[in-house]
């Protein structure tokens, strides 16, 4: 592990403030990517890229797996809520345990515990004794290692930049993430008709070391860590502070309903590829790399602007334009219209949650940043599950894309009420 720069020599008060000395490559950056000046976030962006490639294409087989070993959309539900229900129960700790840790530290745990997790997927694939209880605990062990991840990960980018880059980093972060959109689930679909689908899980186990290494690997800064209060006062804390601000306020219960009302519908894409559209797992691969393309696209878009006005409005109305192309999705029965579908709720979906993380990131203090993303990514991914069992209960009653476009028009609803009765939300800029 690497040694932490510099830790006995500096002063207390100093802390705060090294983000400013992190170390820099060059200033000649074009502005479009000028983030990855800072040769901390370089390495971590790089890993994080590769890394993601590999989570992307493991998502692809196992909402495969899931269909094989179950033929039931109804199981793409439970297995969904496995995952993500993690987030609901362990986000907040591990807010906590960011402010609390080396953030660094904490993401090599975590990290490690996903690459075990995949050689494990791996293992019982290929020797065909994965069922579909299995899958649903490996689905639920790696959302709770995913859980105490992204406060971690949130938290950290603003150490590894100065302010000036925070926003085009964050943009990098979401093209890195949706490039490994596009990347990720066309190589998965291909990989899988190649090898199996235990290929996919091996060479993502294996796609942890390309973020390992840099962790192990970057000059991290000395952190000011809060240990004088308990973990349920800092909790508490954590979440007064956030209601207190009544912009950030208002973003948590938007992000909430799109959470519990839109976001299952990712977890049914497998479902219109195999049984609406009939199009086989490379089908399946572009779809999902349609939506990465809008996505990255969407970033690049953000990385382009210093700054972006009225971000409110923006938030809305992009997160509406999200809502629109789902339903169309839902309701398409033609190939072209459902990928072009796919990469309007890409595009839109991007633009929207980087001007929300921006925005809470820009928000919070250092000392309360982990505690407050934790809170930004509960509401984000602690919900979905929840959505994922509703949408499974009432497909055994009515067509999954009937249930999938209410539970939308149900977000869109609460979208335009949110705006309307918000006057903090309709005046961020």
């Amino acid at each position: 592990m690497a040694k932490e720069t510099g830790q006995a020599e500096l002063e207390p008060e100093l802390k705060a403030d090294l983000v400013l000395e992190l170390p820099v490559a060059g200033k000649r950056w074009p502005p479009i990517v000028r983030a990855l000046r800072n040769d901390n976030y370089r390495l971590f962006w790089g890993g994080c890229l590769l890394s993601n490639v590999g989570t992307w294409m493991q998502n692809v087989a196992q909402g495969w797996l899931v269909l094989e070993l179950s033929n039931s959309s109804f199981w793409l539900g439970v297995v969904g809520f496995a995952a993500s229900f993690p987030f609901l129960l362990f986000t907040l700790v591990g807010g906590v345990i960011a402010d609390r840790v080396s953030k660094r530290h904490l993401l090599i745990v975590t990290q490690t515990a996903q690459m075990v997790f995949a050689f494990v997927l791996a293992g019982l694939t290929y020797f065909k004794v994965i069922n579909i209880d299995l899958l649903a605990l490996i689905a639920f062990l790696n959302g709770i290692s995913n859980a105490l991840n992204a406060p971690a990960y949130q938290a950290l980018v603003p150490r590894l930049v100065p302010p000036e880059d925070l926003q085009n980093a964050i943009a990098l972060n979401s093209a890195q993430f949706n490039l490994s959109r596009i990347v990720g689930p066309t190589l998965g679909g291909y990989a899988m008709a190649w090898f199996g689908m235990t290929g996919n899980f091996l060479l993502n186990g294996f796609s942890f070391l390309a973020v390992l290494w840099p962790l192990h690997r970057m000059r991290y800064p000395v952190e000011k860590q809060e240990r004088h209060a308990s973990v349920l006062q800092s909790l508490r804390d954590g979440i007064a502070y956030v209601r207190k601000s009544p912009e950030m306020t208002a973003i948590v219960m938007l992000i909430a309903s799109a959470s519990l009302f839109l976001l299952p519908f990712i977890t049914f894409i497998p479902y219109f590829a195999r049984d609406v559209l009939k199009v086989g797992e490379r089908g399946l691969g572009f779809l999902m790399a349609c939506s990465g393309i809008g996505a990255l696209l969407a970033a690049v878009v953000i990385a382009s602007f210093p700054r972006i006005r009225w971000r409110g409005r923006v938030i809305v109305f992009f997160g509406l334009f999200v809502m629109a192309a789902v339903i169309v999705f839902c309701y398409s029965r033609v190939f072209a219209l459902s990928a072009a579908m796919s990469f309007c709720e890409g595009f839109g979906m991007i633009i929207s949650l980087s001007m929300v993380n921006v925005t809470m990131q820009q928000l919070s203090s250092d000392e309360m940043r982990g505690r407050v993303m934790s809170i930004y990514a509960t509401s984000f991914l602690g919900l979905p599950p929840i959505g994922c069992l509703i949408i499974g209960e009432l497909s055994r009653y009515m067509p999954t894309e009937h249930a999938i476009a209410a539970m939308t028009g149900l977000a869109m609803v609460c979208y335009l009420g949110f705006y309307v009765r918000s006057k903090p939300l309709r005046e961020l800029d």
